[in-house]
């Protein structure tokens, strides 16, 4: 399935109107199910669908490591209408009753491309489990203020459609590591972040998350679980995002263009 598609469009220019193509990004529905049970329904754009889902679950505290991953793979029923918008997950060394708490824990909804939370009881359950970051390591300014540079020269599908955020995973040095592109940034940061679960490669406490735009809480949120200690934007970060930040020891950035940013908790680990 590709990540947009040709659409038939009318162009307006000033006082001109001429009938044309363009490309738009793709958004499919994705049924994640947890041994072959329904878990939730995540609107995305195709592609780097177990790691969505990976990470997905992660920020959803369905897995806490790599250790209890199972098997994920995309159905192979050959009765499914769509078997390329499911995937299975199989969690390790879960039971019967482990497995009905899981899913007795959250309500069935459809998570659409712009939310994160929607499958969670509460936003307090989430903070409880917000572990504190030391400060280890710093950033650079310079480095801070390559980030968006370097991330939107990888976006090749935007450059398509403009129609898509990415989430971008740098290195101290500011090198740009891993990024993903979607129509939802809540799920361009899972694809990243179950990337680096699949690869056993977490926490990733030597890394710092760049997103395009703004910082919600549930962003902040997916950064801690996978212990990423700073999170940066293009755009505004969110009060409550704000607040988990401080809270959990992340340093937050908001508003890196050009010139400067704004950093809204644990200042420290920015060099300026």
């Amino acid at each position: 399935m590709e990540p947009f598609k040709g659409v038939d469009i009318v162009r307006v220019r000033d006082d001109s109107r001429t009938h044309t193509t363009d490309r738009a990004a793709t958004e499919e529905p994705l049924e994640v199910r947890l041994h072959g049970r329904p878990f939730a329904v995540i609107m995305r754009t195709p592609g780097s669908d177990c790691e969505l889902a990976a990470g997905f679950l992660l920020s959803e505290r369905v897995l806490k490591d790599a250790d209890d991953l199972g098997a994920i793979e995309h159905c192979t029923d050959e009765t499914a209408e769509h078997p390329e918008n499911i995937v299975n997950v199989t969690l390790a060394n879960r039971s019967a009753a482990a497995l009905d708490r899981i899913l007795s824990g959250r309500r069935l909804v459809a998570t659409n491309s712009s939310c994160g939370l929607c499958g969670r009881l509460t936003i307090d359950s989430l903070r409880a489990e917000a572990a504190y970051m030391p400060v280890r390591w710093t950033l650079t300014r310079d480095a801070l203020l390559q980030m968006p540079i370097r991330l939107r020269s990888a976006q090749a599908v935007f450059d398509e459609t403009g129609g898509l955020h990415a989430a971008g995973l740098f290195a101290t040095s500011g090198e740009l590591l891993e990024f993903a592109e979607d129509v939802g940034r809540h799920n361009a940061v899972d694809k990243v972040v179950g990337r680096m679960l699949m690869r056993e490669a977490l926490p990733l406490e030597s890394c710092a998350l760049f997103v395009s735009g703004r910082a919600s809480f549930e962003i902040v949120q997916k950064a801690i679980f996978a212990g990423i200690p700073i999170v940066a934007s293009v755009s505004a970060p969110s009060t409550l995002a704000i607040d988990l930040a401080a809270d959990a020891g992340v340093t937050l950035v908001g508003f890196v263009r050009e010139r400067g940013f704004n950093v809204y908790s644990h200042p420290s680990r920015i060099d300026v």
